[in-house]
């Protein structure tokens, strides 16, 4: 698949709104359970933040990846189409006419760009407010199910619900409780999960 010279200009510039949009997505989510995320996330949790989010579910990637490839081709399905009305009044476009072949092709690679960014926006914020007020739902009214075992290096034990863990840190709720803890990684011999629960 041949990507135009446009979209190879933007590759660096979309990497960045990619971080960018997971830190926003990381950010809403733990702002509505009461943690501010950045203080306990390195510059690596944050450069990998967006693969992490699209690596978490295979729907999830799936859906990501089937979306970059629709919007490589979108340049070309616009053009083709863009005298359809709802074309015209799905994507806001505006005449061509005039236009040489090269401003048209930057002029619908530009449109796909936008759409792209608009889809990404909406998933990443949606993302995070689904999944902060549903985890910060459930602590409410006692609904999390604490399938994880947290062994220390102490020797101590507890049964938790894990909200998610970095690279330094888990975040989790013990049984019984409606405080969120954070233990260092360093501090915890292994993690045990009930048979068949993947590992968020």
């Amino acid at each position: 698949m041949k990507i135009s010279d446009d979209l190879q200009k933007l590759l660096p510039f979309g990497y960045l709104f990619l971080v960018i949009m997971g830190i926003l997505k990381e950010s809403v989510f733990y702002y509505q359970i009461g943690i501010n995320i950045l203080k306990y996330s390195t510059i690596m949790d944050i450069l990998i933040s967006p693969i992490a989010e699209f690596t978490s579910h295979p729907i999830i990637l799936i859906s990501i990846l089937s979306l970059f490839v629709f919007h490589s081709y979108l340049p070309k399905i616009l053009e083709k189409h863009r005298n359809r009305k709802f074309v015209k009044k799905a994507f806001e476009l505006e005449s061509v006419e005039g236009l040489s072949e090269t401003e048209v092709k930057s002029y619908f690679n530009s449109i796909s760009v936008k759409s792209l960014a608009i889809v990404l926006v909406s998933f990443f914020i949606g993302y995070g407010i689904a999944g902060g007020y549903a985890v910060s739902h459930d602590i409410k009214n006692n609904k999390l199910k604490h399938k994880h075992t947290l062994n220390f290096n102490s020797g101590e034990s507890e049964q938790v619900y894990l909200i998610n863990n970095n690279s330094l840190y888990y975040f989790y709720i013990t049984k019984g409780s409606k405080t969120i803890k954070i233990a260092a990684l360093g501090s915890v011999k292994s993690l045990e999960l009930t048979k068949n629960r993947m590992i968020p």
